[in-house]
């Protein structure tokens, strides 16, 4: 059997989980990840009662499982919050061995029912062990995030995970670090990275605005597995994610007036704003920063920058409302024309593109060639995408100057 690639997105959220969309159900999702162009997706919350029961009623498979005649797949997915606010992922290879950790986990938990991602009262390597003992995957999810990153609460690999830090199966980036970013950190040079959405909506906006292109030979867990661990020639090929500027948490930020930091300065201010006290939300750059003991890896898989088709296109047309008339007309016509929005964002020839929207077409192709600019997100906000020809230049706090503000471009020289 040859080799083939498919696009995967494998940590999303049900209906289950807090601030979901009740739309988050198969048949919505299955549909909406068709126009997407994913062949693969995370189940969400495959731990939660009443998500387990819909998953059961509506999938058929074994260990990878289709719903009805749907050209989508799923496999089984969960994040837990552990001990210490961290935030795992984890895949699972059977509807057993998911009621088998539901099992294990139940007497961690005050109710495991109470949100799609549980909190549970163990730490990280507890948590390997028992995703271990059902035969599962693990890794952190969105690993750099401030608030329920892992790098947020360890330095290392072996902190968290203690004697199974050599069994973690992958590492998440989040949207506020890209691979080149994470490379920093030599622990995670033989880890595979995964670009996930975190979706709470099924709709292409949220549905893998960031994914995988994944080497295997057939859409099998066994196969998934291999290509996580890098095995027999399976592997990740391609990570495809937001500009790590667009992150919630990219640069260092005053939580309360929004003035950027740098490193340096939010130091020596002990984390308080020198503008107006308030605390500094220290940022995914300046975590990675501080722990950073390597230049990059070479044999990484390739970063491609991209971002949902219907946020370029608001964009593009300076429309402020993503679910306006205009953007879905747009996109209509896009996705009429190339099958699903990951053709149009990666794969279709520009010059067809443009044969359906000169605009939107010149937008993509700056993309593909890197030169977008952008103003970058910090302090829980999102960055925001500028139109072509338009830079914006980042204030930030100047420790020991009169002035409060200097600037400095928003292209991090790290990334």
């Amino acid at each position: 059997m040859d080799f083939f690639e498919i696009n995967a997105d494998l940590h999303i959220h049900s209906k289950y989980a807090r601030a979901v969309s009740e739309k988050m159900e198969i048949p919505v999702i299955a549909e909406q990840a068709k126009l997407k162009g994913v062949q693969l997706l995370g189940t969400g919350d495959c731990l939660h009662n009443k998500w387990l029961a819909h998953l059961k009623e509506t999938l058929k498979g074994d260990g990878i499982y289709t719903y009805k005649n749907s050209e989508t797949k799923f496999v089984l997915q969960t994040e837990v919050q552990a001990l210490g606010r961290v935030h795992h992922v984890i895949l699972l290879p059977s509807f057993s061995k998911a009621d088998e950790l539901r099992e294990k986990l139940l007497k961690y938990s005050n109710n495991l029912d109470a949100d799609g991602r549980p909190w549970l009262k163990i730490m990280g390597e507890e948590i390997a062990e028992k995703v271990l003992e059902c035969d599962g995957m693990f890794g952190p999810a969105h690993a750099f995030t401030p608030y329920f990153g892992m790098y947020a609460h360890f330095n290392t690999l072996k902190e968290c995970y203690g004697k199974y830090a050599d069994k973690v199966s992958f590492l998440e980036l989040g949207l506020s670090a890209d691979s080149k970013m994470a490379d920093r950190i030599s622990e995670l040079h033989k880890l595979t990275f995964l670009s996930n959405s975190d979706a709470h909506s099924p709709y292409p906006l949220r549905i893998a605005r960031e994914f995988n292109r994944i080497k295997i030979k057939d859409i099998t867990y066994e196969e998934l597995k291999k290509a996580l661990h890098q095995k027999d020639g399976r592997k990740v090929t391609m990570n495809c994610g937001f500009y790590p500027e667009h992150g919630k948490y990219h640069l260092s930020r005053c939580k309360n007036c929004l003035m950027f930091y740098k490193l340096e300065d939010a130091k020596k201010l002990n984390w308080k704003c020198g503008k107006c006290g308030g605390i500094i939300n220290k940022g995914v750059v300046d975590k990675i920063l501080e722990i950073s003991d390597a230049e990059g890896n070479p044999d990484r898989a390739k970063y491609v920058h991209i971002y949902p088709l219907t946020e370029i296109i608001a964009t593009v047309y300076n429309i402020k409302t993503f679910s306006s008339k205009t953007v879905s007309n747009v996109w209509d016509k896009f996705i009429q024309q190339f099958g699903n929005e990951i053709n149009v964002l990666i794969d279709a020839p520009i010059e067809e593109l443009k044969r359906v929207d000169l605009r939107v077409g010149e937008y993509i192709e700056a993309f593909r060639k890197e030169k977008i600019k952008q103003i970058p997100g910090g302090a829980g906000i999102y960055g925001k995408l500028l139109p072509l020809g338009e830079n914006e230049e980042t204030e930030f706090f100047k420790y020991k100057q009169k002035k409060l503000g200097d600037f400095w471009l928003h292209r991090n020289p790290m990334i």
